[in-house]
């Protein structure tokens, strides 16, 4: 079974997609039944949680539901090819923020609007789309209409361990600076001990390094391009920013997690 150009997601949608294709009515709930939706997804904890729902969802549709778990960057580009192709070895995808605009204008998706207005009442009740985050539906939008819906959304923040940081005579401010981070991290820092400043991520990839990276390079005032389009990687703010956050790792982070590469 393959449904032409319907991939959903967004860093991880997929159990709640299914519902709002089989809620539309129970005769296409009915035509589906006995068969098998494979779906390419991350192999991250949410996406384990979804597979432990699945028999839930084929007990409930009658759908048998096979998964192809990938690391992200591996995923991205199969199924990329695999779309961009007509490929179709996935009948339902995870895919981002990133990705979505992109294949919406390429007509790789399509929109899912259709979908929620043939929704019965009840349906549309138990899938409230007006509680999803404004912010995250316009992230998973193209010309204004929706093309994925989200199993998860991701933010960024700072944690950091209080008691470590009381035994050590530190506190953290209200809205610390990237250099007090550092220096917090620096102080923590203790290889003997199996103890390490900080953790952050330094695979090559979009989700494994560039956007964690790009929200360093924001607070330096850098940015990856212009408003014309212009590459910014050798501006003043992009190096200090992007030199900072590789030796932030290779002073105070795991040595696994340092990125074999320098921008000095």
């Amino acid at each position: 079974m393959r449904l032409s150009r319907l991939a959903m997601g967004l860093c991880g949608v997929i159990v709640l997609s299914l519902a709002v294709l089989v809620g539309a009515s129970s005769a296409r709930t009915s035509a589906y039944r006995g068969q098998t939706l494979t779906i390419a997804t991350v192999n991250n904890p949410d996406m384990i949680v979804m597979q432990s729902l699945t028999s839930d969802f084929t007990k409930k549709y009658g759908i048998n539901v096979k998964y192809v778990t990938l690391p992200e960057n591996t995923l991205r580009q199969k199924v990329t090819s695999d779309v961009a192709t007509g490929g179709g070895q996935f009948d339902i995808a995870t895919v981002g923020t990133y990705d979505v605009p992109i294949w919406a204008k390429n007509k790789w998706l399509v929109s899912l609007q259709p979908y929620f207005a043939k929704l019965s009442p009840a349906a549309a009740k138990a899938y409230d789309l007006s509680d999803v985050l404004p912010k995250v539906r316009l992230g998973l939008s193209y010309n204004g209409s929706l093309y994925a819906v989200p199993f998860y959304g991701e933010s960024s923040m700072t944690y950091y361990n209080k008691k470590l940081f009381a035994a050590a005579g530190l506190k953290m401010p209200l809205h610390p600076t990237w250099d007090q981070v550092a220096s917090f991290a620096a102080k923590l820092n203790s290889p003997s001990a199996n103890r390490y400043g900080i953790c952050l991520r330094g695979l090559p990839g979009w989700g494994e390094f560039g956007a964690p990276l790009t929200t360093v390079i924001n607070t330096f005032g850098g940015e990856w391009f212009n408003l014309k389009w212009e590459p910014q990687l050798t501006s003043p703010a992009f190096e200090a920013a992007t030199n900072f956050y590789v030796n932030l790792i290779r002073k105070s982070g795991e040595p696994s997690h340092s990125p074999p590469m320098s921008f000095e």
